[in-house]
């Protein structure tokens, strides 16, 4: 068996050569339409046509996502292809896997810390942040390292539009974030709560509120 020593990408798929010579091709999976088998912890596996692929995903993905065994879901796939395997990412929404495919483009962040970061905060929501140089709302509500962040915001703020919540709401983030950890929560159960605080509660009194009453029901 021959030893691959180079690799080579192209938009339709991977070319996979050893020696000069091209061994096989790979196409690119860019789209998945299935049935849960199995709903875990970061990943699913969906049944198409009989064969089952397991696919990563993230925590706003995963709850898009219905119970094992009912209708059939649809995702945008990433294939990830290293030396010694091949991985799916899913994303149940185009602009969730375009931020993913940019911050893998950032030096020194592989395919699962990307998907991690995702997973912190809502696509939108960090695409505001880095478009508008906000490391501090991505250290402080996202959970993203300081040097992370400064990579992140430098490498991207001129590739990503600036959608989502505006400034002042990023700072309203970053207050609740606050209050709650004055009240003895944890940072992580805080910025658990703020994911489930819905739209419509506008103001810092307002999310705090709403992120108390997330608290409470768990």
């Amino acid at each position: 068996m021959r030893t691959i020593t180079n690799k080579r990408w192209y938009d339709k798929g991977v070319r996979l050569e050893a020696n000069g010579q091209k061994l096989y091709h790979v196409p690119m999976i860019s789209h998945l339409s299935g049935t849960v088998l199995k709903k875990d912890i970061g990943f699913i596996i969906l049944d198409v046509a009989g064969v089952g692929y397991k696919v990563y995903v993230s925590n706003a993905t995963l709850s898009d996502i219905p119970a094992e065994g009912s209708a059939k879901v649809g995702l945008y796939t990433h294939l990830a292809v290293r030396e010694t395997s091949m991985e799916l990412y899913g994303f149940s929404d185009q602009n969730e896997m375009s931020l993913f495919e940019l911050l893998i483009g950032v030096s020194g962040i592989g395919p699962k810390s990307a998907l991690a970061i995702l997973s912190l905060a809502s696509a939108e929501t960090l695409q505001t942040a880095i478009s508008r140089s906000d490391t501090s709302y991505l250290t402080k509500v996202s959970g993203i390292g300081k040097k992370t962040a400064e990579k992140i915001v430098l490498e991207l703020r001129d590739k990503v539009g600036a959608v989502g919540l505006s400034a002042p709401e990023l700072k309203e983030d970053g207050d609740v974030i606050e209050v709650l950890m004055s009240l003895g929560y944890p940072r992580d159960d805080a910025r658990e709560a703020l994911k489930g605080v819905t739209p419509e509660a506008t103001g810092t009194s307002a999310r705090v509120k709403e992120a108390l009453r997330v608290l409470g029901s768990k």
